[in-house]
């Protein structure tokens, strides 16, 4: 039974792209959206199911279908494990996944290409759970390539726009460029190990049979850590390679919600934390992963500050608490981590799918210089979004003041500098998400009279999803309190050394004051700028000094395509003309030496009788020469 259930957990959302892939077409645009809804329904009725089974009996459910490959001494089975991490990352992927559903029915009703939609998003969310699910590193690849491609499908979905296009493109390659990290990381610890199943790397660590005290062993350990953190940096957008994610905004706003929330950016978090056993022997690459996330989450913080495009605030926003994220995981808090991705899930996906509700109201504009005042008409988006950027913002009560407070009270404890890095980023994601907000539903509106008329609150199948993920917003923190932690205790069979969780004294009380005032701060900035002074942004033309620099992100796109994309180019013209040269001449010229011999051969055809009779007897006389020599 626990076997059919597992399958039917993962193939009821291929189930739903293969219906709507091949016969969407035929179905009304609502049953193709309900079709797809109730295939991800499904899968999270299911993942109830085990994660209530899990909880109450601690053990894991592993279903093994058959064995995958062997060569020599290495074995793959086609197997999957449901354990307390798979099926919490499962609860959120296929919950939210859910609502997103949902909310698309109404949100891409009028597209021609509906079911289409439907079954990207299916098959999406197909590959997210083979990646959680799968109970070797071949699986999550699978998973892991899967939502490359998906991402790549969705991003590009409305593929009559060229940019839209260069986006998709934009986000395939650079996690290729990850990929191919995450795949040779995959190949040296399966030559360490001699496997790639997750109990299997786990027991022979334990066991002493992996010998650590070998330089040897330990420096290719090492190797393998840092090529599966390059992977993670390409799927979870970590410097250098994060800069497809705010291009991801060409896609329809479900898509960033589902990205940017539960899906594709957190695989690495997982992957990381699935692996906490390995990287926990590489203190070195852990320092490196905390430096990377902390730089990433301040860099993308500081560019938030000066967009205009509500997608773009958030994708930027999305970085900086990913950077986060990999801070708490480079410091070895990997439940931590883990927290900050489940109430990141929360309220990220509120604000997307606020924000598509927005744009929904002003008939597709997504600059926030053109809204305002929109709460007076749209009161349930703008509630939820409120709450949502209180979580975000890291105030108590809500759900993100927990999570985040964790990951800086272990960075101060740890690391002070890291710490300081990620509490000026925190600060400024203050300050750039009440800036959204006040730009966006407070004042006047500044938009065209047109879109004014048009101004309404949106359905209630946009609506629902928001107040559901506003709700989880505000208590989601609930899941791990100061002093009693629900979810450590859950995850405490995953993560082998569990992070030192202090006890709540002056120093924490003192830290968790600095991390409200600073938030305080970020917001009465905001306050002060954009609701006392009335501030609006200048029109693109006239940002000058380093607020261009920062509104052009650095001109980091610019640089690689100066290093890399127009060297790549140069590089790969070169070898065109000269391989075509070389392959030309060679055919030429083999043409010509066939020339030249038939040439040859058409002056003995000149129609002498003579000739020939002399070629024919010569010819007898050799043959007959040859058989008595013979």
């Amino acid at each position: 039974m626990e076997t059919n259930l597992a399958l039917l957990l993962l193939l009821a959302p291929l189930a739903g792209f293969l219906l709507n892939i091949f016969a969407g077409k035929k179905l009304s645009r609502n049953l193709s959206g309900t079709l797809g809804t109730i295939a991800v329904a499904v899968s999270f009725a299911v993942t109830l199911f085990f994660f209530m089974q899990v909880s109450s009996t601690k053990e894991p459910v592993m279903v093994n279908l058959f064995k995958w490959m062997t060569l020599a001494n290495f074995d793959v089975n086609f197997a999957f494990q449901l354990d307390q991490l798979s099926l919490l990352w499962l609860m959120f992927v296929t919950g939210i996944g859910t609502l997103i559903h949902v909310y698309s029915i109404s949100y891409m009703h009028d597209d021609e290409n509906i079911h289409k939609f439907f079954a990207y998003l299916n098959l999406f969310i197909f590959f997210m759970i083979t990646l959680v699910m799968g109970s070797n590193l071949l699986i999550m690849f699978i998973g892991w390539e899967g939502v490359g491609l998906c991402s790549y499908l969705l991003i590009g979905f409305w593929y009559k726009n060229q940019d839209f296009n260069d986006a998709a493109k934009k986000a395939f390659i650079m996690n290729r460029i990850g990929d191919l990290g995450f795949l040779i990381g995959i190949f040296i610890i399966g030559y360490l190990f001699h496997s790639v199943d997750y109990i299997d790397i786990q027991n022979a660590i334990v066991s002493g049979s992996f010998d650590v005290n070998d330089i040897n062993n330990m420096t290719w350990l090492g190797v393998a850590t840092l090529c599966l953190f390059i992977g993670a940096c390409g799927k979870s957008a970590q410097i250098p390679l994060y800069t497809w994610l705010p291009d991801a905004m060409a896609g329809p706003t479900p898509v960033s919600a589902l990205i940017h929330a539960a899906t594709m950016v957190t695989a690495g978090i997982f992957m990381i934390t699935r692996m906490n056993f390995v990287f926990d022997l590489t203190p070195d690459v852990q320092n490196i992963i905390a430096i990377v996330g902390a730089v990433t989450s301040l860099i993308a913080a500081s560019i938030g500050l000066m967009q205009n495009d509500i997608k773009k605030v958030l994708a930027y926003s999305t970085v900086s608490q990913l950077g986060l994220m990999f801070l708490a995981l480079g410091l070895g808090a990997y439940e931590i981590a883990v927290f900050h991705v489940i109430t990141h899930a929360f309220f990220k996906a509120c604000l997307f799918l606020g924000s598509g509700s927005v744009i929904h109201a002003m008939s597709g504009e997504q600059d926030m210089r053109n809204m305002g005042g929109l709460r007076k008409v749209m009161k349930v988006t703008f509630i939820t979004f409120l709450i949502a950027t209180l979580a975000i913002s890291g105030l108590p009560p809500f759900s993100g003041f927990f999570s985040k407070d964790e990951i800086l009270m272990t960075a101060f404890h740890h690391n002070k500098p890291l710490w300081v890095i990620g509490s000026v980023a925190s600060i400024m994601t203050a300050f750039y998400m009440f800036r959204l907000l006040y730009l966006t539903f407070f004042k006047g509106f500044r938009g065209t009279e047109e879109q004014k008329h048009h101004l309404h609150e949106s359905p209630s199948l946009i609506t629902f999803p928001l107040v559901v993920l506003a709700v989880l917003a505000l208590v989601g923190g609930a899941i791990s309190l100061p002093g009693s932690s629900w979810l450590n205790e859950y995850l405490a069979p995953i993560i082998s050394h569990p992070a030192e969780h202090h006890a709540l004294g002056t120093t924490e009380y003192m830290l968790m004051g600095v991390a409200v005032v600073g938030a305080l701060v970020g917001i009465g900035l905001a306050y002060a700028k954009y609701i006392k002074q009335g501030f609006v942004p200048v029109p693109d033309n006239e940002i000058t000094g380093f607020a261009k620099v920062v509104y052009n992100k650095f001109y980091v796109d610019e640089i690689y395509t100066a290093i890399v994309v127009k060297p790549i180019y140069a590089l790969g013209a070169f070898f065109k003309n000269v391989t075509e040269v070389a392959l030309s001449g060679f055919i030429f010229g083999l043409g010509k030496v066939a020339n030249a011999i038939g040439a040859q051969g058409r002056t003995v055809q000149n129609g002498s009788i003579g000739l020939y009779l002399f070629v024919f007897v010569l010819s007898v006389c050799s043959i007959i020469a040859y058989i008595f020599l013979k």
